[in-house]
């Protein structure tokens, strides 16, 4: 199996990279995101790679981080969700708006991927919640927070907190992580009021 290539770029098509190693060139399956990070021919590129076998063939996908393959195997656990749909997903979100979004139980930033209906953006969010804050990476301080949020079972103080943020136009992440910031400075018992105070001068740095 191969689990990571070292070479240079021979070319980048739409949803491909060919890989130059020491003269064998690899054809790997990439997100858009991760192809619109690569340089250009001739550069070099490391790529950690998930190899998929199959009876009539062997395709390679590749990824920038370990943590983005570990979120594409894990996409695939869902029902519904293949090879193609988790690049999707990944194409739209990086591992840490994912978990954010799964923790949050943000289906409508999930179902923004292309081919990812309501039903299939419903079964990730539900069916990886318990498993999103082991691959949160740099989200993961604030992920436990989020849960609580995405669950509904948040202190009466945060949920109005993040509510009336969201109301004034702030995304349900943006809100999250500014109430979080908010509870370090304000303390654990500030009420709604001082939440929302703090969470607006977060959001305007």
């Amino acid at each position: 199996m191969i689990g990571k290539l070292k070479g240079t770029i021979d070319e980048i098509g739409d949803d491909y990279v060919l890989v130059d190693v020491h003269g064998v060139c690899y054809e790997v399956f990439c997100s858009s995101r991760v192809l619109s990070k690569m340089g250009s021919a001739g550069e070099a590129v490391v790529l950690f790679i998930e190899t998929y076998v199959r009876e009539d063939q062997l395709k390679l996908f590749g990824f920038l981080t370990a943590l983005e393959r570990e979120w594409f195997n894990l996409l695939q656990s869902v029902q519904g969700v293949g090879a193609k749909v988790a690049l999707a997903v990944l194409s739209t979100l990086t591992p840490s708006e994912l978990a954010n979004a799964i923790a949050l139980q943000d289906r409508t930033s999930v179902s923004r991927a292309p081919g990812v209906g309501p039903k299939v953006a419903m079964r990730i969010v539900t069916e990886l919640k318990n498993k999103a804050p082991a691959f949160a990476g740099e989200a993961s301080s604030n992920i436990g927070l989020k849960q609580e949020i995405g669950e509904g079972v948040a202190s009466a103080p945060v949920a109005d907190a993040v509510s009336a943020l969201t109301n004034l136009g702030y995304s349900r992440d943006q809100a999250a992580n500014a109430v979080a910031a908010a509870l370090k400075n304000g303390g654990e018992g500030a009420d709604s009021a001082k939440l929302i105070r703090l969470g607006l001068k977060e959001l305007a740095r």
